[in-house]
């Protein structure tokens, strides 16, 4: 029997879907834009949370989609059978239209029908939500299953640990249905379920049925509408399609398993280094394809770690030159028909691999030579009070880490080779220290990089919409958004552009954008055609994320004149009359290739 490809289910699934009536959505980019809760989009409901929340959808209430997600809370488990930081989920939703029966009925089809993926019922168990203090026992779910032919042993009633599900601590949630795949020799013994043998199930569907919204601990309200959200991930369906073990098995990393042992040679290959050196570039790919760029913060600091985490496992297996670029390209050749973004970012995506490579070959020179000096510094210490220090500390390990980009388990080694230990536990915590401060740092973004919704934030969020098309009628059509950061006091916007601006540039942008204020501007908004908004000249960015039907904003001033028209998520000032004035403090560089402006609306 031939292998089943990822490609194939990934069709079969949005072809069985488009015939139960749902509209095919593409792919949200990695970093969300509605949600500054988490640094990436982690499950596919994140980029819809507004739709189940009760905003109505311009494709209607049955949709379905494959949305690009990355987590990383696991990376240290990455290079087993199961866990990857970048994959793709397949999934179905409906906006108050069917609820648990018809989406229970439907996965149930598509699983198990000869015309879809033809999976062995009795290979199949499910999983309910038993009940709490805060919800009822689930029993209409098991109902269903036991109505559609489900042992009722194969049903198993687990805590909300395992079958409840929440975007977070407040926000969309409910009980919800999971569907495993038996993975142990021939058929599951009589009365096996995930319950009774949780190591032997793997999951491969979860059916989440949003009814409520949590408000705080103890207060679930109902949803203006009952919803369901389904995620199914690609690579285990892969694996539980054809019989294998391993994601590293499916056709999505055995090219590159074969490429990188190619690479640093059969005598000198590893097949945990080499695994997590597929999952890290292909997740890097991602990445970068999306606007991210390595950096020491937020985003971007998660991109360099995993690149630089990839270096760290060629270096293990012996080999020193630049590689990552040459992995990327079987991920861009797998990709570019899927997904747009990478299409469009193919040289970027190598440069960014290669500039990274660079630097980190650099890094590890610098930070050896600092390991020499903390190194020596133990021997000037013992030399002078005769004190033995064995122990780096868990600060100066993190020093390295922060400041040289030097990775720990090469601290950890360097010092054994010295006789010394490492400070882990120190190292965590300092760790740790660093990821709050860039948490609080990212914290209380709201849509479009808001840092809250007072007026005056909203005031300099339509000022910015203004200054963009003001960029880009001074500037050329060459400038769009590259990031942008809104609080009450000022503005940050990043914007593409290769040069300084000059004063007279600066000062036309500021006209612009006064001008347009003067003129008493109201927002109007418009659901049009995607196609139609982008050939008429409406400014946005990753326009493959959006769906056929896109909303659009308009700014209008009482001259008749449109002076913004962009695709964007509110919200904005009903007039713009008290606005204020605008100057611009501040042009620089913040990247290569792309400015930032700082900016003001002063009354």
């Amino acid at each position: 029997m031939s292998q089943i490809l990822v490609s194939t289910i990934r069709s079969q699934y949005l072809d069985f879907f488009k015939s139960k009536q749902h509209a095919i959505i593409p792919s949200a980019p990695l970093v969300p834009e509605n949600d500054p809760s988490v640094l990436f989009n982690t499950a596919g409901m994140q980029p819809l949370v507004p739709y189940l929340l009760g905003e109505p959808h311009p494709l209607g209430k049955r949709l379905a989609d494959v949305q690009k997600c990355v987590r990383t809370g696991d990376i240290d488990d990455v290079g087993d059978d199961t866990h990857l930081t970048f994959f793709e989920m397949l999934g179905n939703w409906s906006l108050g239209d069917y609820f648990k029966r018809e989406s229970i009925e439907m996965s149930w089809e598509f699983l198990t029908s000869k015309d879809w993926l033809g999976l062995d019922p009795e290979m199949i168990s499910v999983t309910v939500f038993e009940g709490d203090a805060n919800a009822p026992r689930d029993e209409e779910s098991a109902d269903i299953w036991k109505s559609i032919g489900m042992p009722v042993d194969k049903i198993a009633y687990l805590p909300a640990e395992d079958n409840w599900w929440a975007a977070g601590p407040t926000g969309p949630c409910g009980p919800d249905t999971e569907i495993f795949y038996w993975m142990g020799e021939g058929k599951p013994p009589h009365g096996s379920n995930k319950g009774t043998d949780s190591k032997m199930w793997m999951e491969i569907w979860n059916n989440v049925f949003m009814q409520y919204n949590r408000v705080d601990a103890t207060t679930l309200n109902n949803l203006p509408a009952q919803c369901v959200d389904t995620g199914m991930g690609i690579e285990r369906c892969a694996v539980t399609l054809n019989g294998m073990k391993s994601v590293y098995e499916t056709d999505s990393f055995a090219p590159v398993l074969e490429k990188i042992k190619q690479i640093v040679g059969e005598n000198n290959y590893n097949e945990r280094s080499a695994r997590i050196i597929a999952d890290h570039i292909r997740t890097a790919t991602h990445m970068i394809s999306d606007g991210v760029v390595p950096k020491n913060m937020d985003q971007g600091y998660i991109l360099r770690r995993l690149i630089r985490r990839a270096i760290r496992e060629a270096y293990k297996m012996g080999y020193e030159l630049p590689f990552a670029s040459e992995i990327a390209e079987i991920y861009i050749a797998q990709f570019s028909s899927i997904y747009a973004s990478v299409a469009n970012n193919a040289e970027k995506i190598k440069t960014e691999l290669n500039l990274e490579e660079g630097k980190f070959a650099k890094t590890l020179k610098d930070g050896v030579r600092e390991f020499e000096k903390i190194v020596g510094g133990f021997k000037i210490a013992f030399e002078r009070s005769g004190q033995q220090i064995t122990q780096i500390s868990g600060g100066k390990a993190f020093t390295l880490f922060d400041t040289y980009g030097f990775p720990l388990e090469m601290t950890v080694e360097l010092a054994k080779e010295q006789g010394l230990s490492v400070d882990i536990e120190g190292f965590n915590v300092a760790f740790e220290k660093h990821q709050e401060l860039s948490r609080t740092a990212s914290a209380g973004k709201f849509v479009g990089g808001l840092g809250d919704n007072s007026p005056e934030t909203v005031a300099l969020h339509s000022a910015c919409h203004l200054m963009l098309a003001g960029l880009r009628k001074v500037l050329g059509d060459c400038v769009h958004q590259a990031g942008s950061n809104i609080t009450a006091e000022r503005l940050r916007f990043d914007f593409t552009y290769g040069e300084k601006m000059t004063p007279e540039q600066i000062k036309a942008v500021e006209e612009y954008v006064n001008t347009a204020i003067l003129s008493e501007l109201t927002v109007s908004i418009d659901n049009m055609d995607k196609t139609e908004a982008k050939n008429g000249g409406v400014e946005g960015a990753f326009w493959e994320k959006y769906p056929d039907i896109v909303k659009v904003y308009s700014m209008k001033g009482a001259d008749g004149v449109t002076y913004s028209r962009e695709l964007c998520g509110g919200p904005h000032v009903e007039n713009s009359r008290e606005m204020g004035k605008f100057r611009i403090v501040k042009e620089e560089s913040s990247s290569s290739g792309v400015r930032r402006i700082k900016a003001v609306l002063e009354k």
